[in-house]
């Protein structure tokens, strides 16, 4: 049996664990959007504001740091929430590029494609081994989120307004946890470390001095320059281009890009 036959016929199999685990982590996503909708509130959007907002924007990221910007600084804070917003939200645009090849050509599967690629979506998708399974991951877990997120966001917002201040529920580290869960995955190795700790210093160090919204801005430019340099990599990785110092018993499928 040639490997093309062989693909074929394993592909229903992997396309129907891209979509278990699509739905696993779709449903796991889903469930902070209530923290979300709940601190959006409590920023001082109504409950429709904070709908569109997942509505239009969909990425969690972006959401959280508009809102706690928001929450920070009020009204006077906006353009630093919107380019905090911004900032994280460039992510996406790498991860297109290399869901590009997956989702094919057309331009309104392209389209509806650009709404739908998250760092959930991209994760699944890159995980699976055949073509047909990373398509299934990459729709179902983008779908399955942006359904679900909304909804959440939704029961957050009505939650949020009803018991007022949500730090009384823990909702407020909510969004920390999130975020930390996140990025967990991909502290294993020196130079994401680094990264990591430097932009985490420099946010401390700042937010006492600058207005709300800046802090994050500046630490994410320093991740950027200190990753983009790779000065803490390993020599040998270094000289060979690669850009993460990851250990080689790192498995290629599974966790997050």
């Amino acid at each position: 049996m040639t490997d093309a036959h062989f693909d074929d016929a394993a592909a229903p199999g992997e396309a129907r664990r891209a979509a278990r685990e699509a739905a696993g982590v779709a449903i796991a996503t889903s469930a902070y959007g209530i923290s979300f909708g709940a601190l959006a509130v409590a920023a001082g959007l109504d409950v429709w504001q904070t709908c569109v907002l997942s509505l239009l924007m969909f990425t969690g990221g972006s959401q959280f740091a508009f809102v706690g910007v928001i929450a920070s600084g009020g009204l006077a804070a906006a353009p630093a929430a919107i380019a905090s917003a911004a900032l994280l939200g460039v992510r996406n645009a790498a991860y297109g590029m290399r869901m590009s090849p997956i989702i094919g050509a057309g331009f309104w599967r392209r389209a509806a494609a650009s709404v739908f690629t998250i760092d959930e979506s991209t994760a699944v998708a890159l995980a699976q081994s055949s073509a047909r399974a990373r398509t299934v991951g990459f729709w179902v877990t983008g779908i399955g989120i942006y359904v679900g997120w909304n909804i959440s966001t939704l029961a957050g917002a009505l939650l949020g307004d009803v018991l007022g201040d949500v730090r009384a529920y823990g909702l407020d580290a909510a969004a920390a946890a999130a975020f930390l869960a996140l990025l967990w995955p991909r502290l294993r190795a020196r130079q994401p470390i680094v990264v990591g700790v430097a932009a985490a210093v420099v946010a401390t160090m700042l937010t006492p001095v600058l207005m709300p919204g800046l802090p994050v801005i500046i630490a994410a430019l320093v991740a950027v320059v200190v990753g983009w340099a790779n000065w803490f990599s390993s020599p040998v990785r270094r000289a060979s281009g690669q850009d993460w110092d990851e250990p080689d018993d790192v498995p290629e499928r599974g966790g997050l890009p």
